[in-house]
């Protein structure tokens, strides 16, 4: 692992105009360079925060040839950083449905510092659900579950990428640290109602059960679209203790320095990870399918 990865969370308040988020991030993202920040993560639909389905339509585009992309890349390359975009909305065409249906990938894609995709992860977990005096949320309506889980490398050190509700699911956590992950990267777009009582335990308990970093870029205010978001972006190092945070729902940057020693120490006093791997060799528990990381 590279012993100077400053890893950055941006928070926001992403409006419906692709446009105006990209400009933002872009500005985020100089921002980030002048502090020393080599990855920089964005929230969970930072590119634009759709109101309905008809402006979900109207904005995602294919993966191949997407303006939105292109100007990830472009921002990435002018600041010589790893970009994590959060994730955006992605058309795609499932060849198993029907050819009226129109279905997006809520996709994060990490752009390394010459602009180029290192990979991307469509969130695995929808967020449906009924929460009391809000709206209710129907993810599975219009979008793709995604299909397996990506370990990326960030100047030698494993990346492991989730998404949002995938906070809730610890199995998926565990997979991407046993598989060699280091840091995982957690955008959100956090409801208030969940976010006051639930962010921060599960964000510190993923860190704890893995020994990873986690990285957390949170939506956060009163968005364009009539959804307000929770804000308190973090930073939390392997023992669960957060590092740095934005206490409330402003925009703004925090960072860190990732310690590869404090990985290592954690895992070393704790090894949940060394110890459930033992017991699924001898039987106690089932051995899990690694395809999942396969494209």
């Amino acid at each position: 692992m590279a012993e100077d990865l400053i890893v950055g969370a941006v928070q926001m308040c992403s409006g419906i105009s692709p446009e105006q988020n990209l400009s933002t991030i872009s500005q985020m993202a100089e921002q980030a360079a002048s502090m020393g920040i080599k990855y920089l993560l964005t929230p969970e639909m930072s590119v634009s925060f759709a109101e309905n389905f008809r402006q979900l339509a109207e904005l995602a585009r294919p993966f191949q040839n997407n303006r939105a992309v292109a100007e990830c890349a472009r921002i990435a390359r002018q600041n010589g950083l790893f970009l994590h975009v959060g994730s955006l909305a992605i058309l795609i065409r499932d060849e198993n449905e029907p050819e009226s249906e129109t279905r997006f990938a809520n996709r994060s894609v990490l752009f390394d510092p010459n602009g180029e995709i290192v990979d991307f992860y469509d969130k695995v977990h929808l967020f449906d659900a009924m929460l009391a005096g809000d709206r209710p949320y129907e993810e599975s309506r219009h979008y793709r579950a995604g299909r397996r889980l990506v370990l990326c490398n960030v100047q030698g050190t494993g990346l492991g990428m989730s998404i949002c509700y995938d906070l809730r699911f610890a199995a998926l956590y565990r997979e991407l640290a046993r598989a060699g992950a280091q840091i995982i990267s957690v955008p959100a777009a956090f409801t208030v109602p969940t976010g006051r009582d639930h962010w921060e335990i599960l964000l510190r308990a993923r860190a704890i059960e893995t020994g990873c970093y986690v990285v957390a870029a949170a939506q956060g205010g009163q968005h364009e679209n009539g959804r307000s978001t929770y804000g308190h972006s973090m930073i939390i190092d392997p023992w669960g203790r957060i590092v740095r945070k934005i206490d409330g729902d402003e925009s703004g940057i925090i960072f860190a320095r990732i310690d590869p020693e404090e990985i290592r120490r954690v895992r070393e006093a704790v090894p949940a990870l060394a110890n459930e791997a033992m017991a699924s060799i001898t039987g106690q528990i089932p051995a899990r399918d690694k395809i999942l990381f396969k494209r």
